[in-house]
């Protein structure tokens, strides 16, 4: 929680960062305006001082003949070069020249001088380094407010957000409720507001009922096409049994109505997983014979094709459902020996089995969204209705394991059953 709170990249931070961005854009040009006003006022102040002294020496000069105390007397040739230039250029009698002697940090000065005569120039300088020192304070006055308000408007901007935030990752975690298999999740309207994450909520809403409501529709309808095929399938299978023995199409046709009673089973087994209403019959169960027999049981009917590679290694006795994990492992056996190549390897560690072959591997599809029913993947992997693999999952997510397929580093598709382990008195955890 802690570590999400003050995440760089979370949105919170992120409208966070943009309004101190805002705030100091904004701050820095009046700031600017400021400064460049207070400047121009603090100057032209000193201007007008400066013009109203020198008119003042010059009449007290021009009438007395002395210099008045706050100026002084000189010649063209005692004036600093630029002051001297200025007085060169006037050309209009009466005159007078200004210039502002700079020389940070300590030294700013306004100088004005009118000449009067006999090379003689009256010179008074203001000093301006009390407006300069005043212009500094407002600056850092200006900072110290801006920095300020970024301590109030920063954490309000972040607070504000946070509601945004927590819209949005409620919304994100109902989109992965609704994508990992949860269709009656829903985002919901949350308060009053009218804005772009409330339609988002309300679309992404709209699209889970469509989806849920499309699902609904195909597994009714694969159910009700299993039931409606079972009676007439069951004629076939009958009139198929009455077929001579030895005729080359009587047994094509035979082969045919088997695997046409195969599919239509498995169809109705998958709309049961579907309907949600299959219940685990819990037993205590050695592992390693309940995994040995079914995997002879898939020997015999033809599905393993007799090489199989069992391994046993310390199989626990777990409590669980011995039909479903039978109907598991047959799956797997079989679906390794026809997509796959010899040897299939089934090994049983604890409460974990695995069943590997050494075939091209499961399809990069397949790896990604799971088993998909009536696809196989990849067309080197054979042919095949994709619902062994389905009944699998489904079978496993009655009985709470986890089933998982990779393929394995050295080549060949690995499937992996993790079963619920069974509670240890010496475990803390499991009393």
């Amino acid at each position: 929680m802690a570590t999400r709170l003050f995440d760089p990249r979370s949105l919170r931070w992120k409208v966070a960062a943009l309004v101190a961005l805002a705030c100091c854009a904004v701050a820095a040009v009046i700031g600017v305006l400021v400064h460049r006003a207070a400047d121009r006022s603090g100057e032209r102040a000193g201007r007008d001082l400066a013009a109203s002294q020198v008119a003042a020496a010059k009449k007290e000069y021009s009438l007395t003949g002395t210099r008045p105390a706050f100026a002084d007397l000189q010649t063209a040739a005692d004036l600093p070069a630029p002051l001297a230039q200025a007085v060169a250029d006037l050309q209009t009698p009466g005159t007078y020249a200004l210039w502002y002697d700079v020389k940070a940090p300590n030294w700013y000065w306004l100088w004005a001088a009118a000449p009067v005569g006999d090379d003689k120039v009256i010179v008074v300088r203001t000093d301006m380094s009390a407006q300069v020192r005043s212009l500094q304070l407002l600056d850092r006055s200006m900072v110290k407010a801006a920095l300020a308000a970024l301590l109030v408007v920063v954490p309000v901007a972040a607070l504000v957000a946070e509601r945004m935030n927590r819209r949005l990752r409620h919304g994100s975690r109902t989109a992965r409720r609704i994508a990992g298999g949860d269709l009656d999740a829903r985002i919901g309207r949350q308060g009053r507001a009218r804005d772009e994450i409330t339609e988002i909520s309300v679309a992404v809403d709209a699209m889970a009922g469509a989806l849920q409501a499309r699902l609904a529709t195909e597994k009714r309808f694969t159910a009700d096409v299993a039931h409606e095929l079972r009676t007439p399938l069951m004629g076939l299978v009958t009139a198929a049994g009455l077929l001579p023995e030895g005729d080359e199409a009587a047994d094509l046709v035979r082969t045919q109505v088997l695997t046409l009673r195969v599919l239509v089973e498995d169809l109705l087994e998958v709309s049961r997983l579907d309907a949600g209403a299959e219940r685990a019959r819990v037993d205590e169960v050695p592992l390693g014979e309940l995994v040995a027999h079914a995997a002879g049981q898939a020997g015999q009917s033809g599905q393993g094709g007799g090489d199989i590679r069992l391994r046993l290694e310390a199989p626990a006795v777990v409590p669980t459902d011995p039909r479903r994990v039978e109907r598991i492992v047959t799956n797997l056996v079989a679906n390794a020996h026809r997509h796959g190549a010899p040897p299939v390897e089934v090994t049983v560690t604890g409460t974990r089995i695995t069943v590997r072959d050494h075939g091209p591997g499961f399809p990069a599809d397949l790896l990604a969204d799971g088993p998909q029913r009536f696809r196989t993947g990849a067309a080197e992997r054979g042919r095949g209705h994709g619902l062994g693999l389905t009944i699998a999952v489904g079978h496993a997510a009655v009985l709470g394991a986890a089933l998982t397929f990779t393929n394995a580093p050295d080549g060949g598709a690995l499937a992996t059953l993790d079963l619920p382990r069974p509670p240890d008195p010496t475990d803390p955890r499991d009393t």
